[in-house]
């Protein structure tokens, strides 16, 4: 509850924030990889798999990824 109270007292996040956000977001990166590559070996095993969730390898599926990676960049060239 504490930490609630204070994320709607802040205006902004700060850059502990930002950099805790950076570190999820590069974990949730390395596991969708392993994620592709479980899938991947299942299916070679059994080709009648189909992963039930979002594809790597499809464009409509990457959208907000890649919206995330721009804004990421965006925020990096503001500090440089």
């Amino acid at each position: 509850m504490h930490y609630i109270t204070k994320w709607k007292t802040a205006a902004t996040i700060t850059t502990d924030d930002e950099a805790l956000l950076e570190e999820l977001y590069q974990l949730a990166k390395r596991l969708d990889e392993r994620m592709d590559t479980v899938e991947r070996l299942v299916a070679s095993d059994n080709p009648d798999f189909q992963p039930p969730r979002l594809q790597h390898d499809r464009s409509i599926d990457n959208v907000p990824l890649r919206e995330l990676e721009e804004m990421l960049a965006e925020k990096k060239g503001e500090r440089a």
